[in-house]
Formats: C-alpha cells, sequence, structure tokens
C-alpha cells in the first residue's frame, strides 16, 4: 500500500531493544511523517543484561524503562509489554490472542515483526524468542485479528475485528524487498539503542558495526555512497 495510507503502525518484538536494532531508524523516519507507531513487546528482557551484580528481579523493570526511553528517541510514546519470560516465548495461543487484541486496539495498517524463519547468514538475528515472536504476530495478523470469533474473549472486552493489510519482516532470510534510507535519522537510531545501557557495553564499536551493516544494506538497495539504508521483507496480507 503507498506510504499516504498509512496512518498507525504496530512493531511486535520479542526483547525490549529488538526494534532498536532493526528497525529504529525506519520507526523514526515513519513518526516523522506523521504515523503513529506503537511497540508491542513480547518479554520483559528478564534474561538478558552482562552485570552479575545487578540483581536479577531488577532486571524487567530496568529493561522496559529502557525501551520506553529508546522509543521517545524516536517518537514513539505507545509501548506495550505482555510480560512472558525471557528466552522461553513460544508461539502460543496466548501470546497470539495478546498480540491480536494489540492488533485490534491499535487498528493499523502495517505491521512490523521478526521473522518466524531462521537466517543461517545471520543466526544472532533468529533468537529463538524471535521466531516465536515473529510467528506469533503472523498468526495474530491472520486469521486471529480479523476473525471475529476467534478467541471470542476479546470481542468481550470490546475489541472489534481488525484486517491489517500489509506486514513487513525483519531479519530474515528472504532478499529485502522495501529500503528505508536511515541516512539523516541514522543519529536518533544509534540514540535509542544506547538508551539500553544494560546490554550495551561498547558504543563506539557499535556504531562502526551498525554503519558497516547499514551501509551494505544501502548499496543493495541501489543508494548513493555514504547512504545507510534498513531493509525489510514485505507480504500483502489484505
Amino acid at each position: 500500500m503507498s506510504a499516504d495510507e498509512v496512518t498507525r503502525a504496530l512493531v511486535v518484538v520479542a526483547h525490549p531493544d529488538d526494534v532498536d536494532f532493526g528497525a529504529a531508524g525506519t520507526v523514526a523516519t515513519w513518526t516523522d511523517s506523521g504515523i503513529a507507531v506503537t511497540y508491542c513487546v513480547a518479554t520483559d528482557g528478564d534474561a538478558g543484561g552482562f552485570d552479575p551484580d545487578v540483581p536479577r528481579a531488577q532486571i524487567p523493570a530496568i529493561r522496559r524503562a529502557e525501551q520506553e526511553e529508546a522509543a521517545k528517541a524516536v517518537g514513539v510514546s505507545d509501548v506495550v509489554f505482555l510480560g512472558y519470560p525471557d528466552g522461553r516465548l513460544q508461539a502460543s495461543i496466548e501470546l497470539r490472542r495478546d498480540i491480536a487484541r494489540v492488533i485490534r486496539r491499535v487498528r493499523p495498517q502495517r505491521v512490523l515483526c521478526s521473522s518466524p524463519e531462521r537466517n543461517w547468514q545471520r543466526v544472532h538475528a533468529s533468537h529463538p524468542d524471535h521466531l516465536a515472536a515473529g510467528e506469533a504476530a503472523l498468526c495474530a495478523v491472520y486469521p486471529d485479528a480479523r476473525n471475529s470469533f476467534a478467541h471470542p474473549e476479546l470481542a468481550v472486552e470490546g475489541y472489534e475485528a481488525w484486517t491489517v493489510p500489509e506486514v513487513w519482516v525483519m531479519a530474515g532470510p528472504h532478499e529485502p524487498n522495501r529500503f528505508v534510507d536511515i541516512t539523516a535519522v541514522f543519529d536518533r537510531k544509534l540514540g535509542a539503542l544506547c538508551c539500553h545501557q544494560s546490554q550495551i557495553t561498547d558504543p563506539a564499536a557499535l556504531e562502526s558495526n551498525l554503519r558497516g551493516w547499514f551501509a551494505g544494506v544501502a548499496a543493495l538497495a541501489g543508494l548513493p555512497d555514504g547512504s545507510l539504508a534498513e531493509g525489510f521483507f514485505a507480504i500483502d496480507t489484505a
């Protein structure tokens, strides 16, 4: 669908920081153009972090706060946490229902999510939680959110069925067919990532790695030298 038809978008990911690594630049361009973006984060990232001196019980609150701050850096104020256990996410009926609930509330014309397929060239992008979140998100898009008779408790709660016209998938095995030039907003993407202080140990190395990575995507997109881009595999789900 054309860009001017999209006024609401939903990003579904497994962990705090997933969207910032994969799509924060794109999100910044969307919010700059007037699109209202909501984040739906399946876990609190409670298995993350690198400092053994931080009590594990404090990690969920830390990571939620980091994600909320990172969201603000790219113009997002609506962040939903589903509270599933980090490292044990499954594409369960319950997770599908909870994502379908958010879809029915937000009523997005576009959903962005992780790939449910493993990427053998970038195995670190294919954390089992990412795969589960991607599968559950796609199941929530079709058929759950659009089927009035699926998850009848959602209708009782007042959430009417909604059909999502398109889905953008990140970090999957397929060549991207949608590219977003993030050159002008890269600093905001980097700023969003640096909000995740419990995860980022070397911001300087992070910037260098990201510039190399997204320069490669820009080259794949045919953008001029010096450009940076994020790429996605978009599918029609209307």
